[in-house]
């Protein structure tokens, strides 16, 4: 049945920003309008969640020297994944892996502290918290590239220092660092495909059915 489908135009819409949206690492420096912003992290905070509960804070950083400094961070997890890659080290050390210095806003998504032991499906699944997180980023994600804005995920940080700078409670978690703004152009490809550092795994290989490594069949 397809009373509730959207139009053709809602649809198509909607599936370009899926397909297009981009993880971006190259930025203008123009301003993003405050009521945009509003409306990007309005479309995070209507992402679903697990039993409607908003486990996640947005942080953003406004103040030019923590900015400074959380850059300072993720350049020296930078250069230690670089050690960790050995034979791909210096192929790695080309990479733009985050425009944190040149995008117009800068956002840390954080799991906050003090969470209730057992709400729905937490009580078993503590990752859930995690998942409702990951819905409100992709939420924002979506909404950005609807916008003509691009957006980066950084997740090359040491999370103990991101909370010590950024005075987070000892029971919160630094998930993402986000980065927010104008773009020349979108990548053609994800960016690490058009560097040709990894290809995105065959939709075929991550489907089963029934049991694990069953192949699915219908799909």
């Amino acid at each position: 049945m397809t009373e509730h489908r959207y139009s053709d135009a809602e649809r198509a819409a909607l599936y370009r920003a899926i397909y297009e949206r981009r993880d971006m690492r190259h930025f203008l420096p123009d301003p993003v309008e405050p009521e945009l912003l509003r409306r990007l992290l309005d479309a995070a905070h209507h992402a679903p969640s697990v039993g409607f509960m908003q486990p996640w804070r947005f942080i953003q950083i406004t103040a030019h020297d923590l900015r400074a400094r959380l850059h300072a961070l993720v350049e020296q997890e930078r250069q230690r994944t670089a050690k960790a890659l050995h034979e791909r080290e210096d192929e790695f050390m080309k990479l733009k892996v985050e425009g944190i210095l040149d995008c117009a806003v800068v956002l840390v998504a954080a799991l906050c502290d003090r969470r209730e032991k057992a709400v729905f499906g937490r009580r078993t699944l503590p990752e859930m918290d995690l998942a409702s997180l990951a819905c409100a980023i992709q939420n924002l994600w979506l909404a950005a590239r609807a916008e003509g804005l691009g957006m980066g995920w950084v997740s090359l940080f040491e999370p103990e220092d991101v909370k010590q700078l950024l005075a987070m409670p000892d029971d919160s978690h630094p998930v993402a660092i986000l980065c927010l703004g104008h773009v020349e152009r979108f990548y053609d490809k994800p960016m690490l495909e058009e560097a040709r550092w990894a290809q995105r795994m065959p939709l075929d290989d991550l489907l089963f059915e029934n049991h694990w490594n069953g192949r699915a069949a219908n799909v």
